[in-house]
C-alpha cells in the first residue's frame, strides 16, 4: 500500500465512525483504490483518488444517510403516510357534511367527480411502498414488506368492515357508495399486496 492508499484509507476510517458496516466499506474502497493505480494514465496521488472516488468525508455521508434507514422507520414511514391519508379523507367528509365552507366543497366536488384518479392515486402510493422498499433493502426486503404492508393496510380493512355492516352513514359518502365503487374497493384491497409486490421487484431491479 503507498502512502497515498494509506492516508486516504485511515481518513475515511475515521470518517465513517462507528459505522455497523464500517469494515466492509473500508475493504470495498481499498479495492476501488486497487483498481484504479492499475489504471496507466493515474497518479498515484492522494489527490488523484479523492478526484475519482470522492474525499473520505463524501464518502462517509453517503454511507451514514444509508445506515439512517431502517426497516422499522421503513415500515413506521408507511404505515403514518397511510393513515394521514385516511385522516385526512375523514376530516375533508366530515368539514364537508357539517360545516359550511366553500373551498371545502368546491374540492369535494371535484374529487368525488372523478373517483377513478383516487383510485389510481391510492394504488400508486402501495406501488411506491414496495418499490421503495425494495430499492432500500434489495433482496431482504420481502419480509419487511409483508410487515409493513399488515400493519399499513389494517385501515383498509377497519374502513371496509365499517362500509359492510353500515356502521358509518351513507349519506355522507355519496356519491361513492354505489355498488361499482364499493365492489372496486373489495378487489383493490385483496390486489393491493400483489400491486406492492410488483413494486418491491422493481425497486429490487434498481437497487443492483
Amino acid at each position: 500500500m503507498t502512502r497515498a492508499d494509506k492516508q486516504f484509507v485511515q481518513e475515511l476510517d475515521q470518517a465513517l465512525g462507528k459505522h455497523p458496516e464500517k469494515q466492509q466499506i473500508i475493504a470495498e474502497y481499498r479495492s476501488h483504490v486497487y483498481d484504479l493505480m492499475q489504471e496507466e494514465d493515474v497518479k498515484e496521488s492522494y489527490e488523484e483518488i479523492v478526484k475519482r472516488l470522492g474525499t473520505p468525508e463524501e464518502i462517509a455521508a453517503i454511507w451514514q444517510g444509508e445506515a439512517n434507514v431502517t426497516p422499522k422507520k421503513m415500515q413506521l414511514l408507511f404505515v403514518v403516510l397511510n393513515i394521514l391519508i385516511f385522516l385526512g379523507g375523514i376530516f375533508l367528509t366530515i368539514v364537508y357534511n357539517v360545516y359550511e365552507v366553500e373551498w371545502i366543497e368546491v374540492l369535494w366536488q371535484r374529487l368525488t367527480a372523478v373517483p377513478s384518479i383516487l383510485i389510481i392515486v391510492y394504488t400508486a402510493f402501495w406501488g411506491l411502498l414496495g418499490y421503495e422498499i425494495g430499492k432500500e433493502f434489495g433482496s431482504g426486503g420481502l419480509k419487511i414488506l409483508r410487515k409493513t404492508f399488515t400493519y399499513a393496510v389494517i385501515p383498509n380493512i377497519v374502513l371496509m368492515y365499517l362500509i359492510v355492516f353500515k356502521l358509518i352513514p351513507h349519506q355522507w359518502f355519496q356519491p361513492f357508495l354505489n355498488g361499482p365503487f364499493i365492489i372496486v374497493c373489495i378487489l383493490l384491497t385483496v390486489v393491493l399486496f400483489p400491486i406492492s409486490w410488483i413494486g418491491y421487484r422493481w425497486g429490487r431491479k434498481a437497487s443492483v
